[in-house]
This record gives C-alpha cells, sequence and structure tokens, in this order.
C-alpha cells in the first residue's frame, strides 16, 4: 500500500511507537531548566573516561542500554541500531554501541541525526523488517570544540552567535503499533519510565538548503532555511498548517536561528510564533548560564526528546507534535576550503494515541 505523502514524507497506516527513551547528560546541562528529567548526568565530563571522545561514547552506551532496559529488552532483540555523532568516521557511536552487538548503521546528519536515525527506525518497523530498533545520537562540548573548532586549552573568543555543544546522549527503541509493555516495566508517566501511547505517525525527510552563509560560529543562520524548508513541506504534504501542531520543535536553532526561521516562514505565508519551541532555548538557561546563542549538536535534541517532549506526549499534554532536529553539514575540511555551510532538517510527526 503507497504510504507515500506529497512529495517528500511517509505516513505510516500502522505507525510505530517509542517504547522507551533515555537521556544521559553531562554537568553543565545538570546545571540547566531539565537537569530533574534526565536519566542520568555526571559531574566528571570525562564520564570516568581518558578522552573526550571515549567519553562520548561511554555516553552513548549508557543512554542504549537504560533505553533497553526500561523495555526489558535483551540486545539481541533488536534488529538494526540507527546511530550516529559529530565526530570523523562516527567514532563515538562505533565505539560506544560495540559491546552491544547489534546490526548497526552509521549515520551522519551533523545536528539533525536524531530525527535521521528515528525516521530510519521508523520506516524499518513500519516494513517490518524487525520487531525492535534502536535510534541513538550524542555530542560533547569537548570533543566538539576539539574536531570543529579549538581545543578547550586555546580559551577561544566565543562571538554571540555561537552555540554550545550540549554534552549528552539520547536514545529510542522502536516497535510496531501494538507491542506490549512486558512484565515488570514500570507504569508509563514520566521521564524515566517506559511509554503506552506514544507513535510515530509520519516523516519529513528534509532535502540540503543552502543560502550561502560561511559563518560557522552561527550555525542558527545556516540551519533556520532548512528547518523552514521541512515544516513547510511538512505542511504541503501532510495537508496542515501550523494549527494542527501543539508544538513545532527544532533541535538547535537557538535565540539567532529561531528569528531568522519565523521571517522564512512568514514569507511561505505561516505563522508558528505562538507554537514554536526550540531544544537549544529550553535546554540552558540564558540568564544564568553562558551559552550565547542557545544549545546545539546531536545531543541537544536527542535528550530533550527523550526528557521533555516525550513525557509531555505521553501524558497528553501535546497530542501531536512535528519535531525537526536541525543539522550544519559542514566538516573542518570544507570550512578551511571555504565552503559554504548548508543544512538539513528532519519533521518527525509524533502523536499520543
Amino acid at each position: 500500500m503507497n504510504q507515500t505523502k506529497g512529495s517528500q514524507s511517509l505516513v505510516f497506516e500502522e505507525a510505530p511507537v517509542i517504547i522507551s527513551a533515555a537521556s544521559v547528560a553531562g554537568s553543565k546541562e545538570a546545571e540547566g531548566p531539565l537537569a530533574k528529567l534526565f536519566d542520568m548526568t555526571n559531574q566528571d565530563d570525562l564520564f570516568g573516561a581518558q578522552t573526550w571522545e571515549e567519553a562520548e561514547s561511554n555516553m552513548q552506551k549508557e543512554a542504549c542500554v537504560l533505553a533497553l532496559g526500561k523495555a526489558h529488552v535483551d540486545p539481541k532483540e533488536v534488529r538494526c541500531l540507527f546511530g550516529g555523532d559529530l565526530l570523523r568516521q562516527g567514532v563515538a557511536t562505533s565505539m560506544g554501541v560495540e559491546a552491544l552487538q547489534i546490526p548497526m548503521f552509521g549515520l551522519y546528519g551533523a545536528c539533525s541525526t536524531s530525527g535521521e536515525a528515528l525516521a530510519l527506525a521508523a520506516m524499518s518497523t513500519a516494513a517490518g523488517y524487525g520487531k525492535y530498533m534502536l535510534a541513538v545520537t550524542s555530542s560533547h562540548f569537548g570533543s566538539a570544540e576539539k574536531e570543529f573548532r579549538f581545543p578547550l586549552g586555546y580559551a577561544s573568543q566565543r562571538p554571540l552567535s555561537a552555540h554550545w555543544t550540549v554534552t549528552g546522549s539520547g536514545a529510542f527503541l522502536v516497535a510496531p503499533n501494538g507491542t506490549h509493555m512486558r512484565e515488570g516495566q514500570p507504569e508509563a508517566g514520566g521521564a524515566n519510565e517506559g511509554w503506552r501511547h506514544i507513535r510515530i505517525a509520519g516523516v519529513t525527510v528534509g532535502k540540503i538548503v543552502d543560502y550561502g552563509l560561511k559563518d560557522s560560529q552561527n550555525m542558527g543562520a545556516c540551519m533556520a532555511p532548512a528547518a523552514m524548508d521541512t515544516i513547510v513541506q511538512n505542511f504541503r504534504d501532510m495537508d496542515r498548517t501550523e494549527a494542527d501542531y501543539d508544538r513545532i520543535i527544532t533541535g538547535d536553532l537557538g535565540y539567532v536561528g529561531q528569528s531568522i526561521l519565523f521571517d522564512l516562514v512568514r514569507g511561505k505565508g505561516y505563522d508558528i510564533r505562538k507554537r514554536h519551541m526550540d531544544c537549544g532555548m529550553v535546554i540552558f538557561d540564558q540568564e544564568t548560564q553562558d551559552t550565547h546563542a542557545g544549545g546545539s549538536g546531536c545531543g541537544c535534541a536527542a535528550v530533550t526528546l527523550a526528557s521533555f517532549i516525550l513525557p509531555k506526549i505521553e501524558k497528553g499534554d501535546w497530542r501531536r507534535v512535528l519535531f525537526v532536529p536541525t543539522g550544519a553539514l559542514m566538516s573542518t575540511v570544507s570550512f578551511n576550503e571555504g565552503a559554504s555551510v548548508p543544512g538539513i532538517a528532519h519533521g518527525i510527526v509524533l502523536e499520543h494515541f
């Protein structure tokens, strides 16, 4: 049966469900507004490791183990794992999930990776390729700074448009609709508990959008056009407007990118200001934490989804959410060669049922 919708979207006749999620975060995130909602935090951002990269791998492993544990699912039962991070060759993911021995697809969508992983997990589940699919992603302030900017010891000046890469990892277990909670699984209703009522109803796959911006320290501006493109395409493909969603949530546009997004969407005939939320703006306190434009990184959208957004949907506070993590598709090589920074955003329609 044809499940395509419009030019870029899919709707699932039997929508897969998210049966568990887990979030692991670092010390700065543990001082922010969502601190009490995370499953695990650590005041040592090395997470017992010797390097930032190894620390990020440890976060990914912990997030996966927590998500599997909540659902009482053995790693051997998971058909595929979709995961990625910001580092070269995806080493945080490959080293982090190695011990689980789950067949893996390594992904790179920059900070949009949580959306990409969830989309592929949902599509694979809906197609009948396996009962359980695991989606995971992460980022780490220390490893990201070393990879894309300057080592922390350099103490470089950060412009006000710069984001603070979130130290965190989020994991999500996706299963077919009708999958029952297993014996011993906790009752639903909070960030640390199992889910019963959250489905992935549809997906809008993003395109690469490049407005020619070259400032890697202003990723909100680089990613806002891609967010606009995916949001508007979702409206058109699904024959909806902003009024059909309780929240439209971007991943990490921050304060600069949000204002640009509003202008771009308004130019297409929509006004999302009253329904918009950005994960990079809620994970840190703008008044008390020195994060400039807000949070960013693969972990930003992932941990906010796992700890804050999904419980809202589970309880029915939000009945339908368009989750749109955003990514700036740059590398150290492309930046040093003077290339522009294109963006991409994937839309995930999450519903209470």
